[in-house]
């Protein structure tokens, strides 16, 4: 009992308080959800989640971390089960709603971008930590990219825009913190904006298009831009206090479009109000911090690139999901960390912390 007292000591709370409150604001909003469908399985199956990503996190935290950074072998054998899993998803997943996003495993899911996220973390903070002296040299920017878009074509073809958008995002955060010089990011700029011009041409599905146009135009009120003017009135009403727990009509009277997962931020702001919507942000922004401190404190290059990495992940859903959720960006279906809807995703976020905590132990 005493051993397992110390170890408990030994992590880092500072990330773990935070991750179990944004997980409980999860959980009360999938309980307000789960009264107006009069069907609670989806916040049963979280809480189980929530369990599993905990032991694994505190499992994974007394993991040493620099086997992976040691060990070229073993990232890319995990970065290759990730393309296969991401690649398998065209020919064994089920079309749900026009895209094969993920694994039916009798009553539960699996969404291979959620590990994919993670060990592309690892892999780019083992390239670049090996050659940061080198970072001058144009190259490296255009390997390290190939790395990336393997895995953001298979998820672009599920099609899911948004979880493209994270995963060209990490390569740039570790980019900067790397030191990329001025005229390669202005390279890398253009370079985007030829490839968005050939996506929107080309590859772009129609309802993806139409989301973006709705962003822009959002006029077609019973059309394209429903989801996101039911998500003005939802935050509208909540007001300063909001409306309570379970008393938001915009819920209660399912006008509310995906409100366990994309929008439930909305559920959020509608029940609790600023005052609630103020303490999510703070408990993000403390979370964030404690990330961030990691990477500014590690002595070498690859924890305070893996640290960044994720750090990248938390800001970049954090903004574009609640952007989607006052209308200030296009839906493209990122979710809440730590508070939406998934397996997947809250226990890939918990292992992330755990190799966090384990970072920190090794310092």
């Amino acid at each position: 009992m005493g051993g397992f007292t110390n170890q408990l000591k030994k992590l880092d709370w500072g990330l773990i308080v935070p991750a179990i409150m944004l997980v409980c604001f999860g959980l009360v909003s999938l309980y307000s959800v789960a009264i107006a469908k009069s069907d609670f399985s989806d916040l049963t199956k979280q809480i189980v989640f929530f369990a599993v990503g905990l032991l694994l996190m505190y499992l994974v935290s007394f993991f040493d971390y620099r086997i992976l950074r040691n060990n070229s072998y073993l990232i890319l054998i995990l970065y290759g089960i990730c393309l296969l899993l991401l690649a398998g998803l065209h020919f064994f997943a089920p079309n749900i709603r026009g895209t094969h996003g993920w694994y039916k495993i009798g009553f539960l899911s699996l969404d291979p971008i959620e590990p994919a996220k993670i060990i592309l973390i690892v892999l780019l903070a083992k390239y670049f930590s090996m050659r940061h002296v080198e970072m001058y040299k144009f190259r490296h920017i255009i390997y390290s990219g190939l790395y990336v878009a393997i895995p953001a074509f298979f998820v672009f073809i599920k099609p899911d825009l948004g979880g493209t958008s994270v995963l060209v995002l990490i390569w740039l955060g570790i980019l900067l913190v790397s030191g990329i010089k001025l005229k390669h990011f202005i390279i890398l700029s253009l370079c985007f904006l030829m490839v968005a011009g050939v996506a929107w041409g080309f590859f772009l599905k129609d309802y993806q298009k139409e989301r973006i146009t709705s962003f822009l135009f959002p006029y077609d009120y019973l059309g394209a831009s429903w989801s996101q003017n039911q998500t003005k009135i939802s935050v509208g009403s909540g007001q300063i206090f909001g409306e309570g727990l379970a008393k938001g009509s915009q819920v209660q009277y399912g006008f509310l479009p995906e409100p366990h997962t994309d929008f439930i931020f909305s559920v959020i702001a509608e029940e609790w109000g600023i005052i609630g919507v103020l303490i999510l942000f703070i408990t993000y922004g403390a979370l964030v911090w404690n990330v961030l401190r990691i990477a500014i404190l590690s002595s070498s290059n690859f924890p305070r690139l893996f640290a960044t990495g994720f750090a990248v992940i938390l800001i970049a859903q954090f903004f574009i999901n609640i952007g989607m959720n006052l209308s200030l960006l296009p839906v493209v279906g990122i979710y809440l960390p730590f508070i939406s809807y998934g397996g997947s995703g809250l226990i890939g976020n918990f292992v992330s912390l755990g190799i966090l905590q384990s970072i920190k132990m090794q310092r």
